[in-house]
């Protein structure tokens, strides 16, 4: 796992990057050690669960 040392890219940003993508299967493993998924939903380093982020309905638009 990345500790955000000078060696990470993304240190100056503070920002985990993509360390092993895998599309096919709807996940992204980060450099920090989160597991995000396609859905927007997470599992993070320490093991927390986060709830994918879901728009009503009502908000969405259609094509006519």
């Amino acid at each position: 796992m990345c500790s955000h040392r000078s060696s990470c890219p993304f240190a100056d940003q503070g920002l985990p990057h993509v360390v092993a993508a895998h599309p096919e299967q709807g996940w992204s493993l980060l450099c920090d050690g989160a597991i995000v998924f396609d859905d927007t939903g997470a599992l993070t380093a320490e093991g927390r669960a986060v709830a994918p982020r879901r728009t009503p309905g009502a908000q969405l638009t259609t094509a006519v």
